[in-house]
């Protein structure tokens, strides 16, 4: 088994070897160029999106944008990811479709044992965030954890166990509060109901250029 195989199989591992520094390196001056692009360079920022994941990406992020390889990280359709998000993906990081992060998520796929002896040592644990999720600002994701589909979890939360999906979950450590329920399609925040004409002003409203 090289080191690749152990990183991938949760086995401790060490990084400076196989090429990975290298990997990171590029990933570095990918990750400088597009966080240094400016506003309007669009088309720009999409190519080195696509550079960055080794792939088409249908996401929107907003720099700064950090990572260590970008090529661990699955993102899928019609995702969002504010600014300065942190996604350290040694191990992989699967994200599904219309996933909406807050500023100042951190995933994390990586831990140390905690002796001193052992700590420069690393083992890496995958993270999954299911379709629909909205994770708030400043919010921490611990390595192995999944958070099921249409789930919200709330701002600066610590995340250390999984989440079922059409939950509510918030706190240090990150805990369900509620499922999601029809109340929640009746009004928006506390006692603000959605309204007809406002969803139609809203839609409209965007629509016109």
């Amino acid at each position: 088994m090289n080191m690749r195989e152990r990183i991938i199989a949760g086995k401790l591992f060490l990084d400076n070897c196989e090429g990975l520094p290298e990997e990171r390196l590029q990933a570095k001056k990918r990750m400088m160029a597009f966080n240094q692009t400016a506003p309007d360079e669009v088309e720009r920022r999409f190519q080195l999106l696509d550079e960055i994941f080794g792939t088409k990406v249908n996401a929107w992020i907003e720099p700064p944008f950090y990572f260590c390889y970008g090529s661990n990280i699955e993102l899928g359709e019609e995702c969002y990811i504010n600014m300065g998000c942190s996604f350290v993906d040694d191990a992989k990081i699967k994200i599904g479709n219309k996933v909406a992060f807050g500023p100042g998520v951190t995933i994390a796929t990586v831990g140390h044992p905690i002796h001193p002896d052992y700590r420069r040592l690393m083992y890496g644990n995958s993270v999954t965030i299911e379709d629909n999720c909205w994770i708030g600002a400043n919010t921490t994701i611990c390595p192995g954890v999944t958070i099921g589909e249409n789930s919200v979890i709330g701002a600066g939360s610590v995340v250390t166990k999984d989440i079922p999906k059409k939950s509510v979950a918030v706190g240090n450590p990150c805990k369900v509060i509620r499922e999601i329920n029809e109340r929640d399609r009746a009004f928006y925040y506390k006692d603000r109901p959605f309204l007809a004409e406002d969803l139609e002003d809203v839609y409209r409203l965007n629509s016109t250029k």
